[in-house]
């Protein structure tokens, strides 16, 4: 009864997630497909706006380069040639003007009369932008332009396209204004084309400060009857995004115009995302009701076969359960009973020797990783670098103890790493630079440091801490005796799909047998040296990333030494840091590639 049920309701909640799944997977590509194309028809109108602001800016250059810096204002007259501008492009134009910088005319087209009244020419927007940034162009938001005496007491709705202009008078350099004042009713005309249904989606255009320059349901706004999210709009950036507006849930896609910094805005309310719903319910329901009886009638002949072998292998467990280390699995059955038998019973074997192993690898990798830390900060070396920090500024060397400070903050930082045990090699590196610094002003430049390292290795992974306790130990046992001959070098490179990093020092050395030993005995003994040593460097490496690395040590008396860090190349990664940090294989850190 229990495995009959069990699978009833897993077949229930198989299908009506899957009813579930596939019903959204269909709401989505009906909203990705619905976003795709007014993301297009957001860029044909984006172009065909850009193609009628250019056209103004070209009637603009037009009227500046070929008409207005070929013209003295003391012998010429500019009117006939910008009327003739004018009457080349009366269909997108309400008047084109020009102003000296004091807002006094200079001439106009069609009308070159001024209102009697005199509107303020120099503190209209307009003129005061072209004033202030004269190397731009300017475009207006809306505004009623009411500048010219044409008889008709007419006033219009316009665009203007300002630019600050050089005027030729009488010989001398004056500067302008250029207006060009472009039929709002043009814009308007073409976002009316693409606003076909605004109840269910509609395009606006707003300027770069969020100020409506088109909505289709602009007299509601004006009114105040209905409201529209411009102003958290203009923070926008290119394309869609979701957002809720009074409880709204909507779409929005944002493009930007080029020359204007305009924003063209299309919103589509999510509620608009429908389909036919009722018929993924009814489809739901009839797979549901198919698996209710399938199970019936299979679950009745499959849970009689396999009850009485899973009872007899579940008392096995029981008794495994209840202490029994070495319990007596039970082996029958069907055939997937009778391999499970087999496999609890060879778990039960092998979870007997990995106990055993976790043990022991546990309580090393606990060890290791204490004097990991310890290591970290070493009081004797701290305190030594403090004083020596001091004796500079008693000194008055400021910019050295600077410096010493600096090295050594950089050093304490990539020591801690956050608390994680790998980092990659390029800060191991770094870290042993700062360590390196450090030293030679303390030994007052007793020996010389080089650092060789192959940059394709620097973003691999590797066990913090390894370098540092080597430059130590060169520095301690090699360069004791050199009197200033001493030298050390730190080389990085890869060699087949490993990388070696490799300290090398020209100090006294020792015979082979005493290099061999130092990873199989205790060198906790010597009473100086980074605390960590050798072979606890070793271990550590091995620990993390296999048996098959850790130290290799080459020596021979009066030649110097050198320790060379065997380890794998694993590219740096957020994912193969935790993965390594928290204790896995290398081979499972990077999705089974290597071999190793």
């Amino acid at each position: 009864m229990t495995i009959f049920l069990s699978f009833t309701v897993i077949s229930v909640c198989c299908m009506c997630f899957l009813g579930i799944l596939l019903y959204r997977q269909f709401a989505d590509r009906e909203e990705a497909a619905t976003t795709e194309n007014t993301e297009e028809l957001l860029a044909q109108t984006t172009i065909n706006l850009e193609d009628y602001l250019r056209s103004m800016r070209r009637i603009s250059d037009a009227m500046y380069y070929s008409v207005i810096k070929d013209k003295d204002l003391a012998a010429d007259s500019l009117y006939d040639e910008m009327n003739l501008l004018y009457e080349a492009n009366r269909d997108k134009l309400i008047s084109i003007a020009c102003y000296t910088d004091d807002g006094e005319l200079v001439a106009a087209a069609p009308v070159d009369t001024g209102k009697m009244d005199g509107a303020d020419v120099v503190s209209q927007v307009w003129f005061a932008d072209a004033v202030k940034q004269p190397e731009n162009f300017h475009f207006s938001s809306p505004h009623v332009q009411n500048l010219f005496d044409d008889g008709t007491f007419g006033y219009y709705w316009v665009v203007s396209l300002s630019r600050s202009v050089e005027l030729t008078d009488n010989g001398s350099s004056v500067r302008g204004v250029l207006l060009v004042d472009m039929n709002y009713s043009s814009i308007e005309q073409l976002l009316e084309k693409v606003n076909t249904d605004p109840s269910a989606e509609y395009v606006y255009l707003m300027d770069q400060n969020g100020n409506l320059i088109y909505h289709p349901r602009q007299d509601l706004i004006q009114m105040g009857i209905y409201e529209e999210n411009n102003l958290a709009a203009a923070d926008y950036e290119d394309g869609s995004c979701r957002e809720t507006f009074q409880g709204e849930k909507r779409i929005v896609t944002v493009k930007t115009i080029s020359y204007t910094g305009w924003k063209l805005v299309s919103v589509i309310p999510a509620d608009s995302f429908s389909m036919g719903g009722d018929g993924t319910q009814y489809l739901v329901v009839l797979l549901v009701a198919l698996s209710l009886l399938a199970s019936v009638l299979l679950n009745q002949l499959v849970s009689g076969r396999i009850a009485k072998p899973l009872r007899k292998l579940n008392d096995s467990v029981k008794e495994w359960e209840a202490g029994n280390m070495e319990p007596d699995i039970y082996v029958g059955g069907s055939l997937e009973v009778e391999h499970l038998g087999k496999t609890l019973r060879s778990t039960v074997e092998q979870i007997q020797v990995l106990m055993q192993d976790i043990v022991v690898k546990q309580e090393e990798k606990r060890k290791s990783e204490l004097d990991a830390l310890q290591s970290q900060i070493n009081p004797h070396f701290l305190y030594n670098t403090l004083d020596s920090i001091v004796w500079m500024i008693e000194g008055e060397r400021y910019s050295d103890a600077v410096f010493m400070i600096k090295e050594l903050a950089s050093l304490f930082r990539i020591s801690l790493s956050r608390g994680r045990s790998i980092i990659r090699i390029e800060d191991e590196i770094t870290h042993a630079k700062n360590y390196m610094n450090i030293q030679k002003i303390r030994y007052r430049n007793a020996f010389q440091v080089e650092f060789d390292m192959e940059p394709e290795i620097l973003n691999g992974c590797t066990v913090k801490l390894v370098v540092q306790p080597l430059l130590e130990n060169a520095i301690y046992y090699g360069m004791e005796s050199m009197d200033g001959d001493g030298r050390i070098l730190v080389r990085g490179y890869q060699k087949d799909g490993d990388v070696y990093l490799e300290v090398r020092d020209n100090g006294l050395g020792m015979p082979e047998e005493a290099a061999a030993r130092l990873l199989t005995e205790n060198d906790r003994e010597r009473k100086r040296g980074s605390g960590v040593g050798l072979q606890n460097v070793h271990n550590r490496i091995r620990l993390r990333f296999g048996e098959q690395y850790g130290l290799i040590i080459e020596s021979f008396p009066d030649e110097g030494m050198t320790v060379r860090i065997h380890i794998p190349f694993i590219p740096f990664t957020e994912e193969t840091q935790r993965c390594l940090d928290e204790g896995r294989l290398p081979q499972d850190c990077m999705g089974g590639e290597q071999e190793k």
